[in-house]
């Protein structure tokens, strides 16, 4: 990649009805008059740019020899949610097969820290996201704590996931990572990056590919983060870009809530706590392909006071307390929320915020 090119230069370049191939050919005077400006960018240099074309010679002989792809940002199968940002990268380098514009791409971020309560929160919500978008795509960083719990989360389910990375394809950042990495490309998934061969992983470059994660979805969910951190910039990256940012709240003092806690007070995250919340949210409307385990959910053998409180239940258009069912049960409270918690557990009915419960659908 030409050193200091961007989205802008590109569309100057295409303003002006200059081919990319003569941009690269032209002497530096005649490029200079061909773009109409009057400074000497570092780009006019023949020199430069003939280092641009044999750095890109050397990366494509890499690319065919690992069976890597390059996404132009022109390519009809480069990241469109991302081409409508307002300086998208210019290429992506991607290890895979994965589609980055399916219908439905979520990113899951948070703290390599991760607290068993976000591991739990993390893993439950994901599970419900994918039996009601079994094609749904899980987008994280490929990190400790989180990160992995998303992308495993997404493999557990059989559904497709990609990790961004802060380097090159010529490793994997972190080395424990790798295992996961090929399972990732296994399962039609992918591994991206905008960075080409060769390039280490700075922490600079962690703070560049967090704005990819956001700008390649539809929406982030940020699972636990302390007040600073790279969930709170992928945070950032995606409420400036006006996507929806999504947070599990935590507990006032817990550290690795702060987060969280912080982007839901200044409303720049909404208050999550189950897929129905994302659902609802974000607009998606459950996949009509019925998958193995709802479809034993749709007609459950069940007696006694889980039935009638199953049955109540699917007579409700809105989802309702437990009181309001002992109410109507006349069941007592007690075993009202002893049967909940066994249909809850086993996926037949959902807990929304306000300790309110519908079927599963």
């Amino acid at each position: 990649m030409l050193k200091g090119a961007s989205f802008d230069l590109l569309s100057h370049i295409r303003e002006r009805d200059i081919p990319l191939r003569e941009f690269f050919s032209f002497p530096a005077l005649k490029l200079k008059e061909a773009l109409g400006i009057n400074n000497n960018a570092e780009f006019l240099d023949a020199s430069i740019r003939d280092k641009a074309i044999t750095a890109a010679l050397k990366e494509e002989v890499f690319m065919e020899r690992h069976h890597i792809r390059a996404l132009f940002v022109e390519d009809e199968d480069y990241p469109h949610r991302m081409a409508a940002t307002e300086d998208p990268p210019l290429m992506l380098y991607m290890l895979g097969e994965c589609n980055l514009n399916a219908k439905e791409v979520l990113g899951v971020v948070g703290t390599r820290k991760i607290t068993p309560y976000g591991a739990d929160c993390e893993r439950k919500i994901i599970a419900e996201l994918t039996d009601y978008l079994p094609e749904i795509c899980i987008v994280s960083g490929l990190a400790y704590g989180a990160d992995a719990i998303a992308h495993t989360s997404a493999l557990e389910a059989g559904c497709p996931t990609v990790g961004v990375v802060a380097h090159g394809l010529d490793t994997i950042y972190p080395a424990g990572h790798r295992d996961l990495a090929r399972r990732i490309i296994k399962n039609d998934g992918a591994i991206l990056t905008e960075f080409p061969s060769g390039t280490p992983p700075y922490r600079a470059r962690f703070l560049q590919r967090n704005r990819i994660v956001a700008w390649i979805t539809d929406a982030t969910l940020i699972v636990e983060s302390p007040i600073t951190g790279g969930a709170m910039s992928t945070a950032n990256h995606a409420f400036n870009e006006n996507r929806d940012v999504m947070a599990i709240p935590g507990r006032v003092y817990d550290e690795m809530s702060e987060g969280c806690n912080h982007l839901i007070r200044k409303n720049k995250a909404s208050l999550v706590t189950s897929a129905n919340d994302i659902m609802d949210l974000l607009g998606w409307k459950a996949s009509q392909g019925i998958r193995p385990a709802e479809v034993l959910a749709l007609f459950p053998e069940m007696e006694g006071n889980n039935k009638i409180i199953y049955d109540h239940l699917r007579t409700m258009q809105d989802p309702v307390t437990p009181d309001a069912l002992r109410v109507l049960t006349g069941i007592p409270i007690g075993l009202v929320i002893s049967s909940l918690t066994e249909l809850e557990f086993e996926a037949l009915v959902v807990r929304h915020p306000g300790n309110r419960y519908s079927v599963a659908r």
